[in-house]
């Protein structure tokens, strides 16, 4: 089946590609190519692609990269829309990272169901404390109305009878 797509021909750091029709069996750098339809240079954004020669191959049947399609969109040689180039793999996924982040989550949940327990506690605790004084006072209240209801009340009369000494009414 022939493929049309790019193969880089430029040097280290200076990418540039060349826009070939070639067998899908050949690698992209292999070098072998049918026919040169056009080239791209991604640093200066300069495409030249021969459109005509192009759409003849896609109708007797080539096939076109995902990357070329995009290309061939935006100069509007082709209608369509642009297809996403991303790897289509799923990223591998580093399973020690995972359980250690798991974890650790597990780890931080347990921290602040604990210390949500603690304050809660923290706060029944100083509500007994405030009943406890508030009792208390009460009692002490209570004891020192007793102490004044239990305090006997002598007269003044009695008093000085005991004392055996005058007594002056006081008026």
């Amino acid at each position: 089946m022939l493929k049309i797509r790019l193969q880089r021909v430029g040097r280290k750091h200076d990418p540039s590609f060349r826009v070939v029709l070639t067998d899908s069996k050949n690698g992209p750098k292999s070098g072998k190519f049918l026919e040169v339809l056009g080239n791209y240079d991604p640093k200066k954004d300069v495409r030249k692609v021969n459109g005509e020669r192009v759409k003849e191959l896609m109708s007797q049947g080539a096939q076109i990269s995902d990357t070329l399609h995009n290309i061939l969109v935006s100069e509007k040689v082709i209608i369509g829309k642009k297809i996403n180039v991303l790897p289509k793999k799923s990223p591998v996924v580093n399973e020690k990272a995972v359980a250690e982040a798991k974890a650790k989550e597990e780890a931080e949940a347990k921290a602040k169901a604990e210390a949500k327990i603690r304050e809660e506690g923290e706060a029944k605790e100083k509500a007994e404390e405030e009943n406890k004084e508030t009792e208390e006072q009460k009692n002490i209240e209570t004891k020192t109305e007793e102490k004044i209801e239990e305090t006997p009340v002598v007269e003044v009369e009695e008093i000085a009878k005991t004392e055996e000494a005058p007594v002056e009414e006081v008026k």
